[in-house]
């Protein structure tokens, strides 16, 4: 991904309920052409999608869906209609580019600053962390967003998501730390378990070595966060680059003047929350009052 200087594009949720327009962007177009390609080789075998879809473990509805390039093929799918339609190999070879067009553009970008962070801190206020999530409560905020996503969107959004969870696991593993408002811990997105599960997960990535997550208490009174929601990264190349998202916009920050405002708020935010270990014993409160 090329960062520019206070580079603007159109969010994708990646942290919160999305409200862009749609998704359309250039996978997409992966998609419609995967999709024709196939319905080609299926007519050409003389196969309806009933049949078509019998022949490699799916229903119609779902061979309909792949072909029309609104649902995006999983590597099976690709690999069976690749055997049952003799393609010789011709299928199976499209999934690197499915695999890539299987999340929104802006989720990749996303996606490949993360990847290529040493160190995230991130302070939000309106919903938890798209990091932090569940896959329960990532699907209560996209089921929120209006004007209404449909359910393939959902899905593919939320499998976006978990994906970027990958950080986690990575070796070595870089420093994640993250600063949630009490406020966001106690909204019941999706319902009163959801919120429990919810809890319950943060509580256990809030034990990893790398990972330290921190409440700031409604009560406080002194706030460097009050502008809004925040994350700083720092690169692998000894960058360091901001992010922010707003309603209908989110915005890659890399003016060495800005990050450093960025980073001073960040660090700022982190000494007026509670502790990290204050934090965890809050959000283990927090879970037995449901």
């Amino acid at each position: 991904m090329t960062i520019g200087e206070g580079r603007n594009y159109t969010t994708d949720g990646a942290d919160g309920p999305d409200w862009d327009s749609g998704l359309e962007d250039d996978s997409t177009s992966v998609m419609k052409t995967v999709g024709r390609q196939i319905k080609a080789w299926r007519e050409a075998a003389n196969l309806t999608q009933a049949e078509f879809g019998s022949a490699i473990g799916y229903g119609e509805e779902m061979v309909s869906k792949v072909e029309r390039g609104v649902r995006v093929p999983k590597p099976a799918f690709l690999d069976n209609a690749d055997r049952v339609l003799d393609a010789g190999g011709k299928l199976s070879a499209m999934k690197p580019d499915v695999e890539e067009a299987r999340y929104p553009k802006k989720v990749r970008d996303l996606a490949k600053l993360e990847a290529d962070a040493v160190e995230l801190g991130a302070y939000g206020n309106t919903v938890v962390h798209g990091l932090l999530q569940t896959e329960e409560y990532a699907l209560a905020n996209f089921c929120q967003r209006q004007p209404a996503y449909s359910q393939d969107e959902i899905e593919r959004l939320v499998s976006a998501r978990m994906a970027r969870q990958s950080i986690f696991d990575r070796r070595p593993a870089p420093l994640l730390t993250f600063v949630q408002e009490e406020a966001v811990l106690r909204r019941p997105v999706g319902g009163r378990m959801v919120l429990r599960r919810q809890l319950e997960h943060l509580l256990d990535l809030g034990k990893l070595r790398h990972v330290e997550i921190q409440v700031m208490p409604t009560a406080t009174e002194e706030h460097a966060g009050l502008g809004g929601s925040l994350r700083v990264l720092k690169l692998k190349t000894g960058k360091a680059v901001g992010h922010n998202e707003v309603q209908l916009t989110s915005r890659v920050i890399s003016d060495p003047k800005e990050v450093q405002v960025l980073e001073m708020r960040y660090g700022v935010i982190r000494a007026q929350a509670l502790t990290p270990r204050q934090s965890l014993a809050f959000i283990d409160k927090l879970r037995g009052e449901i």
